[in-house]
C-alpha cells in the first residue's frame, strides 16, 4: 500500500527529536516555571523534560478501515498532530498496527481497553506506544505481561486514569471518583511498572469534570516526577468542549503541570488538533503556527470582517511557521493592531491600509481588497520560510 501521509522529516513536525538539544523551554514570566519531570521519547518525540508541549489526538475511524484511518491521520498531522491514537479495541484492529506505524509521520498510539492481548498483538505490530487504563485492564499478571515486552521493545507505556472508569474497591474506599481515588490508582499501576524496572511511563489522571481533574493532577505533580499527559475527558461538543478544555488545561499549564495535551471533543479530531494548539499559542507556550489576531466588530465596522475572518484562517490552516496576522474593520484600534502584527490589514468601507512589520506598507481599496491582502500574506510566509528578509515598506496610492 502506498504512503498516504508526509514522510518523516517534511517538516510537518516542528518538535525535537531524540537527538536535539534537551534544553528547558523558556516560558512567559507570568507564568509558573515547568514542572521538572523525567524525559521519555515516544519514536522521536520528546516528552517531558522541559521539551515542548506536543498536541495529541485520536483517530474516530474503525480502525481496521485502514485507508480511512490513514486519511484521518493525515489530517490531523496537516493541522499540527504531533502524536496520534488508534484504538485497539479488537484483535482484528491491533493487527493492522503495522500498515498505520508504516502510513504515520508522527507517532502512533495504541489505545488499549479490556483485553491486554491487543496490547500484545499491537507490539508485536510495531506500535510506538502504548495507552492503558488500569481501572479495566484486568489482574495483576495482565499488566506485568504488556510491560515485559514493551521494555524488551522500548516503548512507552501512559497509565491512564480516568475518574469514570476507576477500580471497584477504590470507589469504595473513596466513596465514589475522586481525585484522591485517581491518584491511588495511577500509583498502582506504576509500582507494577516500576516492580519490573520499567520507567518509560507518563500518566494522565483525566475527568469530565473540570475541578477534580485539575486537583488530580496537582496531587500527583506533588509526588511524582513522571511526565503528564494533560486532558479533560468526554468534554462536550466543540463550543462547550473547547472552553471546558481550555480551563482546565489553561490552569495546569500555567502552573507549570503538564507535558503533553489532548483536547477531547464530539467532533473531528483537526478541530481537537487546532484548539489544542491554540491553548498552548494563547499562553505563550508554542510559537508556531499562525495566530489571527481580529476585531470583535461593533457598530464602527464599515466592511463584512466574520467572512473574512474565516476565510484567512482557512487559508492558512497549514502554514507552520510562527506568524502573527491581524485583521481589524475600523479605524479606532485597526491600525495599532494592525502594526504589532507581522502583517496587518486595517479595512475601511471603500480603502485599506495593509501593514508589514510595524509600518504602512500598500493602501488597498476595491472589491478585490481581501484577494491582495492574501497575496501578501502569502508572499511573507513564502519569505519567512526562505528566510529572505522582507521588503521595505512602500506605500501605493
Amino acid at each position: 500500500m502506498s504512503t498516504l501521509l508526509p514522510v518523516a522529516g517534511s517538516g510537518v513536525s516542528t518538535l525535537p527529536t531524540v537527538n536535539d538539544a534537551k534544553a528547558p523551554a523558556p516560558h512567559p514570566k507570568t507564568l509558573a516555571p515547568r514542572r521538572k519531570t523525567r524525559q521519555i521519547r515516544l519514536g522521536d518525540v520528546l516528552i517531558g523534560g522541559g521539551a515542548p508541549i506536543p498536541v495529541q489526538s485520536m483517530t474516530k475511524t474503525e480502525t481496521t478501515d485502514v485507508e480511512a484511518t490513514l486519511w484521518q491521520i493525515r489530517d490531523m498531522i496537516m493541522a499540527g498532530c504531533e502524536v496520534v491514537r488508534v484504538t485497539a479495541n479488537t484483535l482484528e484492529a491491533a493487527d493492522v498496527f503495522d500498515r498505520l506505524v508504516a502510513g504515520s509521520s508522527v507517532p502512533v498510539v495504541a489505545d488499549v481497553h479490556f483485553d491486554y492481548r491487543n496490547a500484545i498483538r499491537a507490539m508485536e505490530k510495531g506500535v510506538t506506544g502504548l495507552r492503558l487504563n488500569p481501572g479495566n485492564i484486568g489482574a495483576r499478571w495482565k499488566v506485568e505481561e504488556v510491560t515485559r515486552m514493551a521494555k524488551d521493545k522500548g516503548i512507552p507505556i501512559r497509565i491512564g486514569v480516568n475518574a469514570g472508569s476507576l477500580e471497584k474497591d477504590l470507589l469504595k474506599k473513596h466513596g465514589g471518583p475522586t481525585p484522591e481515588a485517581m491518584v491511588e490508582s495511577a500509583f498502582r499501576h506504576i509500582e507494577i511498572l516500576e516492580s519490573l524496572a520499567f520507567f518509560e511511563t507518563k500518566v494522565s489522571l483525566k475527568a469530565s469534570n473540570v475541578p477534580m481533574m485539575v486537583e488530580a493532577y496537582r496531587l500527583f505533580s506533588k509526588r511524582s516526577d513522571y511526565p503528564l499527559h494533560l486532558g479533560v475527558t468526554e468534554a462536550g461538543s466543540q463550543f462547550a468542549g473547547s472552553i471546558k478544555s481550555a480551563m482546565g488545561l489553561a490552569v495546569l499549564l500555567s502552573e507549570g503541570i503538564g507535558d503533553t495535551i489532548r483536547v477531547s471533543l464530539a467532533t473531528d479530531p483537526v478541530e481537537e488538533v487546532r484548539v489544542g494548539r491554540e491553548i498552548l499559542k494563547g499562553l505563550g507556550l508554542r510559537e508556531d503556527g499562525v495566530t489571527v489576531i481580529a476585531c470583535p466588530t461593533c457598530g464602527r465596522l464599515e466592511v463584512d470582517m466574520l467572512p473574512m475572518v474565516d476565510r484567512v484562517e482557512k487559508h492558512l490552516a497549514n502554514v507552520k511557521i510562527p506568524l502573527q496576522v491581524a485583521i481589524m474593520g475600523c479605524s479606532v484600534n485597526g491600525p495599532g493592531e494592525a502594526r504589532e502584527a507581522d502583517i496587518g490589514f486595517a479595512a475601511g468601507k471603500d480603502m485599506g491600509m495593509i501593514y508589514k512589520n510595524g509600518e504602512p506598507f500598500r493602501r488597498i481599496g476595491g472589491l478585490n481588497m481581501l484577494d491582495e491582502f492574501i497575496r501578501e500574506i502569502d508572499l511573507l510566509v513564502a519569505e519567512k520560510e526562505k528566510g529572505i528578509p522582507t521588503p521595505a515598506a512602500t506605500e501605493e496610492g
